[in-house]
């Protein structure tokens, strides 16, 4: 979970890519404040799953990526995530004959303390390990609104319980930093307030820090405590959902000018 010793949860600085020649992202710079829930919004092509391909090191980049001051440029994907970095994707990467309980618990390795002869050998605390990751996994379906469907197989789960699912798979890693690539894609609007009001509580609960990429910008201004703006790979504005709703840069390239403020 978040380090209440760290005011900034995430930090870019300068940070770039490109692929074949084109520039995905150029020069973006920004933090993200500890705990809750802050976003990335922007056009089409803006550059949010890059951003995100980035910060958890999926794509190589230039600049800086910090996750409470610590400087993670350097490190490859599986080291980020064992130091607290967790994601989703934007269409859920399930095993589809798995149940709804075994897709979480495969979030669970970078918790995991023991090596492979040690899961060959069924040592006690692998066992007791193991026992505990089971009983996570259940109270998080629970808590999701799955509890009743934590032995059926993911393939069998209406869209928005997939979703669910691989909510929950990033969870159960208990991670500092939790990145969701459209989490509310395909959802009804009744289903993806519900879903991300559930986010939006266990980030409160825990002090986890959680950064969304949403399209329904009136979803992500009633529970984003921060909102980043980008368009064509470079930094529009950030701020608080009051500043960017009204930052007429935001509306000319993104909002519309019939945009209400959401209730911002």
């Amino acid at each position: 979970m978040a380090d209440p010793t760290h005011d900034t949860a995430l930090r870019v600085d300068a940070l770039g890519v490109s692929f074949q020649g084109v520039q995905a992202l150029q020069d973006v710079s920004f933090s993200i404040p500890a705990g809750g829930v802050s976003a990335v919004i922007g056009p089409n092509g803006a550059g949010k799953t890059t951003l995100f391909n980035c910060i958890s090191g999926v794509a190589r980049h230039t600049g800086k990526v910090e996750l409470e001051g610590r400087d993670l440029s350097r490190l490859h994907a599986d080291r980020r995530a064992a130091l607290g970095i967790a994601r989703t994707f934007q269409t859920p990467l399930l095993v589809p004959e798995l149940s709804a309980l075994d897709n979480i618990l495969l979030g669970a390795h970078t918790r995991m303390k023991h090596g492979l002869l040690g899961a060959l050998l069924r040592l006690p605390p692998v066992a007791r390990a193991e026992r505990a990751m089971r009983e996570r996994a259940s109270e998080l379906l629970g808590r999701l609104g799955l509890d009743r469907s934590q032995d059926r197989r993911v393939d069998s789960l209406p869209h928005g319980d997939r979703r669910r699912v691989e909510v929950a798979r990033a969870l159960i890693a208990e991670p500092r930093l939790l990145l969701l690539d459209e989490p509310a894609a395909g959802l009804g609007a009744d289903e993806a307030a519900d879903l991300l009001g559930d986010i939006e509580a266990f980030a409160a609960d825990t002090g986890m820090t959680c950064v969304l990429v949403e399209h329904d910008v009136g979803l992500v201004m009633r529970v984003s405590r921060h909102v980043v703006v980008l368009d064509a790979g470079r930094l529009l504005v950030a701020g608080t959902p009051a500043e960017v709703a009204a930052d007429e840069r935001v509306i000319a390239a993104y909002l519309g000018d019939d945009w209400s403020e959401a209730g911002v």
